[in-house]
């Protein structure tokens, strides 16, 4: 049985049945730049708050998985970020049996909150297949495939081939619905050309869709698509543009595996001077406004 750390506050809430949503700690440790990193950590779990659920930072400190960091834990967490390896759902074995510190990646996220009986989760943009190089999948596909939770994102990063992550979506059987809106979105913009097969406006008929799926059905994750706020939005050509500088650039320093998305997003903030840290920052407290709202409607009708 895989020991978990629960917070006092999660798992109170846990215990009565109470809106509970997770958050991941890669983009704390290894996203976005210090201190921004820790202020969003902050504003993540204020966002949940303020939406009525409990907010649950997952990561593993010393060889056991963390269900919700302390204060100080969070701090640590975004100041020291180096000190914490980038896990996956497959390497978890590995930092727990030698007593490690990482931080928890989407696939790593959604298994260890699915444990823990959490069922909402709300991240930045998920990974997918990288551009390029169609055998560049992260582990995050293969994992909504198998869990059932929520995860609620700004679709896929945008560094990602777009059409190619959304096939593999549907060929591993995850249920994609986009979260008033009919295309998946572009992480830092609202569109991507790829239109989506459901769309759902309203978060006590996504709850449903979700019950249906995991308690009737027996099957696995949802993707929430929730588009970056229209006032936070990056122009299309000039992040395009910059996305499409920095992969050549990771190309040429033959950047790859789990330092590419790290690497991908620094140069990103550096091209647009801070711009896509900006609307990192805004999609992802949209995307844990939204979460708070869907496990709250999930928890009333528990």
């Amino acid at each position: 049985m895989l020991p978990l750390d629960v917070a006092p506050e999660v798992a109170a809430a846990l215990a009565v049945g109470a809106p509970v949503v997770a958050l991941e700690s890669t983009l704390v440790a290894h996203g976005l730049p210090y201190p921004d990193n820790l202020e969003v950590a902050r504003e993540l779990e204020a966002t949940v708050r303020a939406g009525g659920a409990t907010p649950a930072t997952i990561a593993v400190v010393a060889g056991r998985v963390r269900i919700g960091l302390p204060a100080d834990a969070l701090a640590t967490l975004a100041a020291d970020g180096a000190r914490f390896a980038k896990a996956g759902a497959a390497d978890l074995a590995v930092h727990l049996a030698r007593g490690g510190d990482a931080a928890t990646t989407v696939s790593a996220t959604a298994v260890l909150a699915r444990r823990a009986g959490i069922r909402v989760f709300a991240t930045g943009g998920i990974g997918g297949v990288h551009r390029g190089d169609s055998g560049d999948v992260s582990h995050d596909l293969l994992a909504l495939a198998r869990t059932p939770i929520a995860v609620v994102s700004a679709g896929a990063k945008a560094i990602l081939d777009l059409p190619r992550t959304l096939e593999q979506l549907e060929a591993l059987g995850v249920l994609v619905v986009g979260h008033r809106t009919d295309e998946l979105p572009a992480f830092y913009t609202r569109s991507s050309g790829l239109r989506l097969d459901h769309r759902v406006d309203d978060v006590a008929t996504l709850a449903a869709i979700c019950r249906a799926r995991w308690d009737g059905l027996g099957q696995g994750g949802v993707l929430v698509c929730n588009p970056i706020p229209a006032a936070a939005a990056l122009d299309e050509a000039t992040i395009g543009a910059a996305i499409d500088a920095a992969v050549a650039d990771a190309r040429a320093e033959a950047v790859s595996g789990k330092r590419l998305t790290p690497f991908l997003l620094a140069r990103l903030a550096r091209a647009t001077g801070g711009a896509a840290v900006a609307a990192n920052r805004a999609l992802v407290r949209h995307d844990a406004a939204v979460a708070a709202e869907l496990a709250v409607a999930l928890a009333a009708t528990s």
